[in-house]
């Protein structure tokens, strides 16, 4: 491995990221998260296509309803938010960075054709930029 600092987000992306099934339910999403310590995770489908993303923010009431209710909490199909902001392999640390300074999620997912490649955190870009400062 090079040196050099990384540019764009292929370099700094986990490759080996935790997704979910939309068949799967809230109590084993926030179980996962947990265990993880992730804000949130990319919902895929069977062939791994990106189809949603869920955060601990969209679980947290039901989870606490289904306590309160002592019921069966709902799947992540049901809560998942459709509208999923994700960003290509290539696209420049600078710019997502950029991107990250309004009100935008912690977690992007990493796509290739539609396929979820890996995620990039707001923790990995800051690091990247450290790392490009002190080359």
């Amino acid at each position: 491995m090079s040196n050099k600092s990384p540019t764009i987000v292929r370099e700094i992306m986990s490759r080996d990221c935790y997704r979910v099934s939309g068949k799967a339910s809230i109590a084993t999403l926030a179980d996962r998260l947990s265990h993880h310590r992730l804000p949130g995770a990319p919902v895929v489908d069977e062939h791994d296509h990106l189809i949603g993303f869920i955060s601990e923010q969209d679980v947290l009431g039901k989870v606490l309803d289904s306590v309160y209710m002592n019921n069966e909490p709902p799947l992540v199909e049901e809560l998942m938010r459709h509208e999923v902001l994700s960003v290509a392999p290539t696209k420049s640390i600078i710019d997502l960075a950029q991107e990250m300074l309004g009100a935008k999620p912690k977690v992007y997912p990493v796509t290739e054709q539609g396929r979820l490649a890996g995620i990039v955190t707001r923790r990995d870009v800051l690091s990247a930029i450290l790392r490009m400062r002190s080359s």
